[in-house]
């Protein structure tokens, strides 16, 4: 674990793996309900947490370091499912890529249970992990300048849905209708980091 010093109030701790980091969350927001920590805000990412709006960084970054996090208890949240087309324009190109045919992508993604390892990139989206490491795919060489919302994505380990209209570099394989952000329901946010996300086909790619 290294921690380093943002700013005057803040405090980014770097890990080894995405485990590390969800169990250093897990902990974190722990102590934060029980009042043992003053935190403003507290962010998760691949390998890092973001502590904003502290009262006393040094004397937390010491007792970081000096302290054992146990390991994140395991997720007991309801499962999202999310509608989904399997029509993609990528598809094909991951097929090739995992050496299957289009028809076994969407049965290999749909049959697999993510979880939202962290949140970012636009309001909604989540990082979804859950895919074995042998079906990592490249970013796109070339980046389309408008990826449509609803478009299901992979990139690296990780599967997404952007939540709006933005340029992106994802693989599209696939669709869903669903909202994953609406500044008037509460939360806001469909997805949130430890959500248990399922995929459930809606027609044949």
């Amino acid at each position: 674990m290294r921690v380093l010093p943002v700013g005057d109030d803040a405090l980014l701790v770097e890990v080894s793996s995405g485990e590390e980091a969800r169990a250093l969350h897990t902990e974190l927001l722990r102590r934060r309900a029980e009042g043992a920590l003053s935190v403003r805000e507290i962010v998760p990412a691949a390998r890092t947490v973001l502590l904003d709006g502290l009262t006393d960084p040094a004397r937390l970054a010491t007792e970081l370091t000096t302290s054992e996090v146990p390991p994140a208890p395991p997720r007991a949240r309801e499962t999202v499912e999310l509608p989904v087309r399997y029509d993609g324009p990528d598809l094909a190109d991951v097929a090739a890529h995992w050496g299957v045919s289009p028809e076994e992508v969407a049965r290999i993604h749909a049959d697999t249970e993510f979880s939202v390892a962290f949140c970012g990139f636009a309001p909604g989206f989540g990082y979804l992990t859950g895919l074995p490491q042998r079906y990592d795919v490249p970013r796109r060489a070339t980046p389309r300048t408008s990826v449509p919302a609803g478009a299901v994505a992979l990139a690296g380990p990780y599967t997404g849905v952007y939540p709006r209209s933005s340029p992106g570099g994802w693989q599209l394989i696939g669709s869903t209708d669903t909202v994953l952000w609406d500044h008037t329901r509460v939360p806001a946010a469909l997805l949130s980091p430890g959500t248990r996300v399922r995929f459930v086909p809606v027609g044949s790619p």
